[in-house]
């Protein structure tokens, strides 16, 4: 029986929103570099580990059928990866509670994972720092290191490279899918033109709108080539541009998922019921910041 706390054993697996991603260059085995300011939204899946005889992992939540078709979910490869690196026998019940959509570009299958390592180690009794996670991390895919603290930050390299993020306001955003899943390494294949510059970002905001209007200068460089591939993320994007309060909209990642920032956590929240109901739909404010 695990000593380890109910409450680390129950893990937030909170949606990543890139603010901003520039491509800044590609690496001579095909990985792309990336300069993005990434948020946690407090849209999230569950996760939770029990002590078990094997390795096993149940899944439900209104997106859990999404994931029927997967061989191999990304939280039992954490699972494995944290046990081989650990030393210990991977024998573990999860349970994932779905409510992100799938392959939509809010780290949905990376926030999973990262947050089976934090469980794992707690149930395992592991007691590994984050720095230590976010190793094991790395081999699950880019998005994942940045996951395991799920605190704002700015990522760069292939996503291993992480740095503070400037001090940000308190504000409200908006998240919607228009259900269609867009696979990443699609977009990327899509995107063309040049590499962008890294951005030069202020120590900090004192406020959502003037935070918007310094982002409004950036872009995200993959979604152009997402537009094309699905003109749903231009209808969305339209959409959150069209709410009252938006003070900025845009992709994120990779796509289908576009935010929109507001004023205060309070005003999303309101403004995300004006959206299409057939779409997922979220409104509030950053993940670990009071609403």
């Amino acid at each position: 029986m695990s000593t380890a706390s109910a409450s680390g054993l129950r893990q937030s697996a909170p949606a990543k929103v890139n603010l901003f991603l520039h491509v800044t260059g590609r690496r001579a085995d095909g990985y792309h570099l990336l300069d993005s300011l990434v948020v946690f939204a407090d849209a999230a899946d569950g996760i939770e580990a029990l002590p078990g005889a094997q390795l096993s992992l149940a899944v439900d939540g209104p997106e859990a059928g999404a994931l029927e078709a997967e061989p191999d979910n990304l939280v039992l490869r954490a699972a494995r990866a944290l046990s081989a690196a650990a030393g210990v026998p991977p024998s573990a019940a999860l349970a994932l509670h779905k409510v992100l959509p799938v392959a939509s570009g809010i780290g949905g299958g990376s926030a999973d994972a990262a947050a089976a390592l934090r469980a794992l180690d707690a149930l395992w009794g592991l007691g590994w720092p984050d720095a230590r996670l976010a190793e094991v991390a790395l081999s699950l895919g880019a998005d994942v290191p940045v996951c395991v603290a799920s605190r704002p930050a700015r990522m760069s390299g292939v996503g291993e490279m992480l740095a503070p993020a400037p001090s940000l306001p308190r504000f409200g955003m908006v998240l919607v899918n228009p259900r269609v899943a867009l696979p990443t390494p699609a977009v990327f294949r899509a995107r063309d033109g040049a590499f962008s510059q890294p951005a030069v970002l202020p120590d900090g905001w004192e406020d959502a709108a003037a935070m918007a209007s310094d982002l409004a200068a950036l872009r995200n460089d993959l979604e152009p080539a997402a537009m094309v591939l699905c003109p749903a993320v231009a209808a969305a994007l339209a959409a959150l541009r069209d709410l009252p309060g938006c003070l900025l909209a845009r992709m994120s990642g990779s796509g289908a998922t576009c935010f929109a920032i507001f004023d205060q956590p309070g005003d999303a929240r309101r403004a995300a019921t004006a959206l299409p109901a057939v779409w997922w739909r979220w409104g509030g404010g950053l993940h670990g910041t009071p609403g």
